[in-house]
């Protein structure tokens, strides 16, 4: 999804999954996480549609109940910006495997008012106009498309202008309300296959190990993500072992309180 030598893809903001068969073949028994996605620098890299196309085969989602539209808090702190930034793009995916047309031209909007809020609005306008536009015709493939390269042009724009830790908590929130979403999902019809989906915990060594080269960034939300990653590290990193339900239900506690504090003010 996103050109990707350093940084994770945004791709991953909605976590992982697999198009468990185009043809309707029966689900393994259980899901192989580096099957599912891509690999970068030895990262997993989880890939939305996958994601989706995984948690239907395991079960009917009513995605409306999972769009979010709420605005959240107007922040002037970039890296604030950044990881909004990432949760809007994360509800832009969840609003159009809803088909929720007004929901993903305000996304659409909302993702170019905080792209100009880091510096980056010039590149992501046409992607803004051609999301409402597609959206206005229903044609849903060509809002993902649009997703998919506004977070390219984001990532690319940013690494031009050395703003490589931005970045970075752009996927990180992304991956966050992924999380948010697919506990969500997974606590209300638990299955094995679905918990397997958040298996990651490279994936979330990668972040933590990034975190910890922000210093600069002495915000308490940066703090509050820190002390969760270390919380949920052991719910998803289990070896061969399977998540439990009561750890999706902890996941999906933790990442909802992040989701809270990265879109409300402190």
């Amino acid at each position: 999804m996103l050109t990707f030598t350093k940084h994770l893809q945004l791709s991953a903001i909605v976590v992982t999954g697999l198009a468990l068969c185009a043809h309707g073949a029966q689900a393994p028994q259980r899901i192989d996480i580096k099957q599912l996605s891509k690999t970068v620098e030895d990262v997993v890299v989880p890939l939305p549609n996958e994601i989706f196309g995984a948690l239907n085969k395991l079960g009917a989602v009513n995605w409306k109940e999972h769009v979010r539209t709420d605005k959240g808090a107007s922040f002037t702190e970039r890296p604030r910006i950044a990881l909004l930034l990432g949760t809007v793009i994360a509800d832009g995916f969840v609003a159009v495997q809803a088909e929720d047309a007004p929901a993903v031209k305000e996304i659409g909007q909302r993702v170019l008012t905080l792209a100009k809020g880091i510096g980056v609005g010039n590149s992501i306008t046409p992607h803004s106009k051609a999301i409402i536009e597609a959206a206005d015709k229903r044609n849903w493939e060509s809002v993902r498309q649009e997703l998919d390269r506004t977070q390219n042009s984001v990532q690319q724009a940013m690494n031009e202008v050395h703003d490589e830790k931005l970045s970075q908590l752009v996927s990180l929130g992304g991956w966050l309300r992924g999380t948010e979403v697919l506990t969500s999902v997974v606590t209300k019809h638990f299955s094995a296959d679905g918990a397997e989906l958040l298996h990651q915990p490279d994936l979330l060594s990668y972040f933590q190990t990034r975190l910890q080269a922000m210093p600069e960034f002495n915000l308490p939300i940066i703090h509050e993500i820190q002390e969760a990653l270390v919380d949920v590290k052991p719910l998803i990193d289990v070896g061969n072992a399977r998540i439990s339900p009561a750890s999706v239900k902890k996941i999906s506690e933790i990442t909802t309180r992040l989701g809270n504090g990265i879109v409300t003010r402190d």
